[in-house]
């Protein structure tokens, strides 16, 4: 099972690739042409001081000594601009590598959220795929297929020398293996505890108002906190790991360039090379080793990184293959049908409905009716196709919901969900479903329909006033109101409507049976998920849902006369039915 997963991920990883770096190759081919040419000119250095060494100073020739300084100049004037543009392509390819996946990685963002199998800080893994990309770490990595190269170099200098960097090469390549080894419990696990401390806080924060009215300020911060000292426990470890091997290299390193010296100084003494091929070796040998030790001190965020685009791949690959190649129904018609359909929530195995079964047609309103925990909002999370049926399907003018392009599902269906949520942004944003471009007058006629009108205007701002806060600075009755409006935007064919009055006074009552009288008459279908009996005056059908399953369905007035006495035996919905 595990090779299965793994092999899955890789699968995932490659075709992530593949897609974000279509009609980028030239980026990478040019970045490759461009290596080629910085690392031949990193043998400036060597050549000059063998030429200082064994010609300028032999010879005492100042016009040599300053023919050779101005193409020196000239050299490294020309390497640090083919150096300086890698640099900033690379980090354009970083860029555009996850400007490409943006869309894709904040779709699978909110549909993962639907499902509750998502990571608080996933949308930050974007930036830290970026972040590799202009860090020099990369650039390291296209340095390091050079290393070869130099050490060629340093054995035509001498095999001795060769052989002893070729020695200090492997050493340091094993101790970026030791840091791995011995890095990766520590990494991994401050990664999963940092991605749980951040979700209790964020949980935390939107919970504030019952956390500091019920003196839980306390007890919440510790269990925070110790949240924290177990990410920051394990992040010290990596860290310790890290930092030690990595200051070995360092010192390693440098040591070996002294070995070097005295290597070199050694074959001088015995005739077998020259005092300008020591200083060249030098050079050539901390060239060779410079990439090596930038991926060791670096490897921390390459590690991040890769993880981070494990995750992306993981993202985009399961949330967004069930929503691709998805098409537009022609000309769909007013008619719902729910069959037979057992729903299962995310991340649990008991089903909360059971085999659910109605069908609606133009004009009908159905109220549906049961105490809390009965499966009204889940039968609605269904029918707009916010989650998927266990069992059975849901037909929308005949195609399965699951069938529908998304653009087009939203607008077909206004949806108003029992937890009203607006989004930053002003109200006739919100209203207009975050249209760049929305219909003043859609948006007003919404706006009446929900009863809502009115009060816009009377606000200072008017339709432009800006949500603070996600409409914090409203009461919660306003916010459903604009929620209830956003629904009816654009004219849907289905409405389903989750608690729509439960924060409602008198006046918004009125209209929202207003509303859902015209869009009854106009041919519309209507879904109302409601324990109140006030919201059920102008339904044509009734549900009652009892432990998720189906009581009673059909024609609202036989089903309250059939059903009402055993209903108010039941308890609060019964009472609520029979009134």
């Amino acid at each position: 099972m595990a090779e299965q997963h793994q092999e899955l991920e890789r699968r995932e990883c490659m075709k992530l690739s593949s897609e974000a770096f279509a009609q980028s190759h030239h980026f990478i081919v040019f970045i490759f042409v461009l290596s080629v040419f910085v690392n031949l000119l990193m043998l400036t250095g060597p050549l000059f001081m063998m030429q200082i060494y064994d010609r300028v100073l032999g010879s005492g020739s100042v016009e040599t000594l300053t023919a050779l300084f101005v193409l020196v100049l000239g050299l490294y004037l020309v390497m640090w601009l083919i150096d300086y543009s890698r640099g900033r392509l690379l980090a354009r390819l970083g860029s555009r590598v996850t400007e490409r996946l943006d869309r894709r990685v904040f779709d699978g963002l909110i549909r993962g959220r639907s499902t509750q199998n998502m990571r608080s800080d996933q949308l930050g893994d974007l930036e830290t795929v970026q972040s590799v990309f202009a860090a020099p770490l990369l650039l390291a990595l296209c340095d390091i297929p050079w290393t070869p190269f130099f050490f060629i170099a340093i054995f035509l200098l001498h095999p001795v020398l060769g052989w002893l960097a070729l020695a200090g090469a492997g050493t340091l390549v094993f101790i970026t293996i030791l840091t791995q080894l011995f890095s990766h419990r520590h990494s991994r696990a401050s990664s999963l505890e940092t991605s749980k401390s951040t979700a209790f806080a964020q949980s935390s924060i939107a919970a504030f108002p019952i956390i500091l009215t019920q003196g839980m300020l306390h007890r919440v911060r510790e269990r925070w906190i110790k949240l924290r000292r177990r990410s920051n426990d394990n992040k010290m470890g990596s860290s310790d790991v890290t930092g030690f091997f990595s200051s070995f290299s360092k010192s390693f390193r440098l040591f070996l360039q002294s070995a070097m010296l005295a290597a070199g100084a050694y074959l001088v003494l015995r005739g077998e090379m020259t005092g300008g091929a020591i200083i060249a070796g030098s050079i050539l040998l901390g060239r060779g080793l410079q990439p090596l030790e930038q991926v060791l001190t670096g490897w921390p965020r390459l590690q991040n990184g890769w993880r981070s685009w494990r995750s992306l791949a993981r993202l985009v690959g399961l949330r967004l293959s069930k929503h691709e190649n998805k098409l537009k129904i022609v000309t769909p018609s007013a008619r719902l049908t729910v069959n037979g359909v057992a729903v299962v929530p995310p991340k649990s195995e008991a089903p909360v409905l059971k085999q659910v079964t109605f069908d609606l047609k133009s004009g009908d309103v159905l109220g549906v009716i049961g105490a809390s925990g009965s499966g009204k909002s889940s039968l609605a999370r269904v029918m707009v196709g916010l989650w998927s049926p266990a069992v059975g399907e849901v037909k929308l003018s005949g195609a399965l919901i699951g069938q529908y392009d998304d653009n087009q599902l939203g607008d077909l269906i206004g949806y108003l969900p029992q937890d009203v949520i607006l989004l930053p942004g002003t109200i006739a944003d919100n209203i207009a479903r975050m249209d760049a471009q929305p219909d003043d007058f859609d948006v007003q006629k919404a706006a009446q329909r929900a009863g809502v009108h009115d009060l816009i205007k009377s606000l200072p701002e008017g339709y432009n006033t800006v949500l603070e806060d996600a409409g914090s600075n409203l009461s919660g009755g306003q916010r459903q109101r604009i929620a209830l409006a956003r629904a009816f935007y654009g004219n849907p064919l289905i409405y389903v409507l989750d608690e729509p009055n439960s924060a409602l006074d008198s006046d918004g009552v009125n209209a929202l049976n207003s509303a859902i009288h015209d869009i009854a008459r106009s041919g519309g279908i209507v879904v109302l998920m409601t324990h109140r009996p006030t919201a059920i005056t102008h339904c044509t059908k009734l549900l009652i849902l009892r432990d998720g399953q189906m009581v009673a369905y059909g024609p609202k007035d036989e089903v309250l006369k059939k059903h009402i006495n055993r209903s108010k035996a039941a308890g609060t919905v019964g009472a609520e039915v029979s009134a």
